[in-house]
């Protein structure tokens, strides 16, 4: 079975006196439909690893493959196609823009992606529904709660029927209630085909994953299924 995503000797470091080693040779595959929660303490490389997975930043030595494609070699404009087209992302901050509403902020997601402004209304407006904000659409972010803002997020990430939606801390800025809600709708994603990884500090959201893969220092220390 290909994988959605896979890393092969990833190295990552940032300038400092010493560097600063994010990623010290990290090998990971996800596969279709897989949900999977990142763990660790801070600083040892989870976010830094979602980050170059994603092609939000670029290794400093070995490969990323999205659905069998090598990508880490392409130039940045076919990267952001691939990107567009391959991943989902979900932040601990929103990242939506305030003079927007709901269904312009989801479909501003995928300009990237080509395609008219109606079809893409059309897809912003079904993944609002899909996460149950179809009674929302014309509201602002500050016209909606943290858990609203965040389902909006989400929408964004998955309007666009992306192989891959990788999230980091997204239940991160919300009280418990919101953060369950948030945590059922990523699970759930997997009911489509999606592959799930959530790089995460709750235990709730390692809970409704399928796979735990724990990082400390760079390097993944432990890969394990979650018991049933």
């Amino acid at each position: 079975m290909t994988a959605v995503l896979r890393v092969a000797g990833l190295a990552k470091a940032y300038p400092g006196a010493p560097p600063v080693t994010a990623l010290a040779g990290i090998t990971l595959e996800v596969h279709q439909a897989e949900r999977v929660a990142i763990l660790g303490p801070s600083g040892s490389g989870k976010s830094t690893l979602l980050h170059v997975a994603g092609t939000l930043e670029r290794p400093d030595r070995g490969r990323v493959s999205l659905g069998g494609q090598d990508v880490e070699r392409l130039s940045d404009a076919r990267l952001s196609a691939v990107r567009a087209c391959r991943i989902g992302f979900v932040f601990q901050q929103f990242h939506l823009l305030d003079h927007l509403d709901a269904v312009q902020n989801v479909a501003l997601g995928l300009l990237y992606r080509g395609g008219q402004a109606r079809a893409r209304r059309a897809a912003a407006v079904a993944a609002l529904d899909r996460v149950g904000l179809g009674g929302r659409l014309g509201h602002r972010p500050a016209q909606l709660s943290g858990g609203e803002r965040q389902r909006v997020a989400i929408a964004r990430a998955v309007a666009g029927r992306p192989g891959l939606v990788l999230a980091d801390e997204p239940t991160g800025n919300l009280d418990s209630a919101s953060g369950r809600q948030i945590i059922e709708l990523l699970a759930g994603l997997a009911d489509d085909g999606t592959a799930v990884v959530v790089v995460t500090h709750d235990a709730a959201v390692a809970a409704a994953m399928d796979r735990r893969v724990v990082m400390r220092d760079g390097r993944i220390v432990a890969d394990e299924r979650v018991a049933r």
